[in-house]
């Protein structure tokens, strides 16, 4: 129903909007500039991202090791890709998947509104008395024209036809707004008081929150302030709410899309943006007159549109210098407010009520942010792997009717394992259907949504992450088999059958002690093969002794042959799922930059409570 509606009020939009082009010219030339302009600026981003490749994350280990290289990292990356909050998001992402730590992260953040003004100087500098056309035609044709000539050159003409747009847009939003404005004089609204300054700054932050740029907006204002549209003040106060709208989006995707730290990075741009706003509109008299004193000394003191962009570098960088020093102190207020969010030693908690319905469980770290790029990507996937991984040793437990707390006590609870099922577990096919199935659509429907680079690595990673959620499902899917007869024999008298069943249920619990051991030590990958190694050979002894007595009881007549099929059927059960477990574990172990690459993200995604899939990476 919300969606009919939402489609209903989209279409009205639209027909509403093609009306509004009908009755007035000056406005479709308006919405043509602006349209041009955001397009270019996406061409302009996805052809450098393109560009880019993987370079973009491979730079952040090396360059944000220090506050300061931080800061440079965030302005050089802003600057290349003319949008602040794409480098905002990326970040973003980046702190939510591990890649980068929280002070990292402000000091991006810092670095990416100091890039930001380069943007506003080369609008300033395009905006004078200057055809534009006569530049970004001949760009359109050769931009349209390295399209053809292979993949790195089609990603070049990306870059030359944004760059093409958006001069191009310049000259349609100069016409438009002439046109559309003609009978308007918004410097007749002079600001002479606190009221007037907050209205152009509340008209800077909801246009910025419409288009969804900071860059379209000033656009806007540098072709006001040169058509006369607009007084100096005004377009100063409107690039003060625009730097505050532009924080908007990244403190939507963070609330909505990130966890606690890209949370807490998505608050700390809307501190650090209104607090430079507020301060920049307390300072708005005296930073009036130091931009026209400053342009004054170069001959400038009547261009009103370098004017806009030297105030807008000005009022950002004291908001930098202002918080420069106080970085580490912002970093532990945004701890202390938005603190680590306590992960459950169970993840199935609804045991207890096995008559409700609850919803689905669906993935934890998939998010739109993490497809800002591949390597964030590749670390949510790893970690939502890790979640289904725990998932599927939870349901498994219960299959098997033993609490999860089993696989990390110090010993081994004998008289659990001789004791008959209890209310407290759940039907398999009732948890994979609540637990596991959402999770595991998540994650494919994820990983085909994910711009793969061509490398190996990453090819081979996609590969390598899709058997292991299937393997997981496998082992789910194979303890539906066990948990029907360990039901049925562990509640009969002392038998033979029972017996071989208790055996069974203690061989099961041992290795899943042991692969979930496996999943979370650090030990060189040499000690780490051998243990693999002795576990894998104690399951084939174990599964050869245990066939081995199958016959000899069946042959002394302890056993009849129903019961002696069920037991061969399970004992091929609990092999398949062990194997299956075995296989994931082993999956980051070979050889070639695909295991290499796998083991890079556990070290950022190893936790003390990953369990089972962390050694994925």
């Amino acid at each position: 129903m919300k969606t009919y509606a939402k489609s209903i009020v989209l279409i009205l939009a639209g027909i509403g909007l093609a009306l509004s082009f009908w009755f007035n010219d000056g406005w479709l030339q308006l919405c043509v500039g602006l349209s041009l302009f955001l397009f270019g600026m996406q061409c302009l981003e996805d052809g450098l991202r393109q560009l880019a490749g993987g370079k973009l994350e491979q730079m952040l280990g090396r360059h944000t090791s220090t506050p300061t290289k931080s800061l440079l990292f965030g302005a050089g990356a802003t600057m290349l890709m003319q949008s602040s909050t794409l480098v905002s998001l990326l970040t973003i992402a980046f702190l939510s998947t591990g890649l980068i730590k929280l002070a990292a992260g402000v000091a991006i953040l810092f670095g990416a509104n100091l890039g930001a003004t380069s943007g506003i100087w080369l609008l300033a500098i395009a905006g004078q008395d200057f055809n534009l056309n006569k530049v970004a035609l001949p760009l359109v044709v050769f931009g349209v024209l390295m399209g053809f000539a292979g993949e790195k050159s089609k990603s070049f003409g990306r870059v030359i036809l944004g760059i093409a747009f958006i001069l191009l847009a310049i000259e349609q939003i100069k016409y438009g707004f002439s046109d559309f404005t003609y009978d308007m004089d918004f410097s007749k609204h002079q600001i002479t008081g606190i009221s007037g300054q907050l209205f152009f700054i509340l008209v800077g932050l909801l246009v910025t929150m419409v288009l969804q740029s900071s860059h379209a907006t000033l656009m806007l204002t540098l072709t006001a302030l040169a058509t006369g549209q607009l007084e100096l003040q005004q377009g100063l106060a409107i690039a003060i709410g625009s730097n505050v709208g532009s924080s908007v989006t990244t403190a939507i995707v963070g609330a909505l899309g990130g966890n606690r730290n890209g949370q807490r990075l998505a608050l700390a741009h809307v501190i650090f943006n209104v607090t430079s706003a507020v301060m920049a509109w307390m300072l708005l008299l005296p930073l009036t007159w130091l931009v026209r004193w400053a342009t004054g000394l170069v001959g400038l003191g009547d261009n009103q549109l370098i004017q806009l962009a030297l105030f807008h570098t000005l009022f950002n960088t004291q908001g930098v210098l202002l918080f420069w020093p106080i970085q580490k102190k912002l970093a532990s207020f945004l701890r202390r407010i938005l603190p680590d969010q306590q992960e459950p030693s169970v993840l199935i908690a609804d045991v207890l009520a096995p008559d409700t319905s609850p919803p689905r469980t669906h993935a934890r770290y998939l998010t739109d942010n993490a497809l800002a790029s591949a390597d964030s990507a590749a670390i949510a996937v790893v970690q939502e792997l890790n979640h289904l991984g725990r998932l599927s040793i939870e349901v498994i437990c219960h299959a098997l009717y033993l609490p999860v707390e089993q696989l990390t006590r110090p010993q081994v609870d004998h008289d659990l394992l001789n004791a008959p099922p209890d209310k407290l577990y759940m039907d398999v096919e009732d948890l994979y259907q609540r637990h596991i199935k959402g999770v595991y659509a998540d994650l494919l429907s994820f990983m085909g949504r994910v711009d793969v680079p061509t490398d190996e690595a990453h090819k081979q990673f996609g590969i390598n992450c899709q058997i292991a959620a299937l393997q997981l499902v496998d082992a789910v899917k194979d303890a539906k088999g066990i948990q029907k007869n360990l039901d049925h024999y562990l509640r009969l008298d002392d038998s033979a059958a029972r017996k071989f069943y208790v055996e069974l249920r203690g061989y099961m619990l041992r290795a899943l002690r042991e692969i979930h051991e496996l999943g979370r030590i650090e030990v060189p990958d040499d000690a780490w093969l051998a243990r693999f190694q002795l576990m894998d050979d104690d399951a084939e002894k174990f599964e050869l002794s245990f066939r081995e007595h199958l016959f000899m009881a069946i042959r002394n007549q302890q056993l009849d042959g129903l019961q002696m099929s069920s037991l061969m059927n399970d004992i091929s059960f609990a092999s398949r799922i062990i194997q299956s477990l075995h296989d994931v574990l082993m999956l980051s172990q070979g050889e070639g930059e695909a295991s290499e690459f796998f083991r890079e993200l556990r070290k950022m995604t190893r936790s003390e409570e990953s369990g089972l899939v962390v050694a994925l990476g």
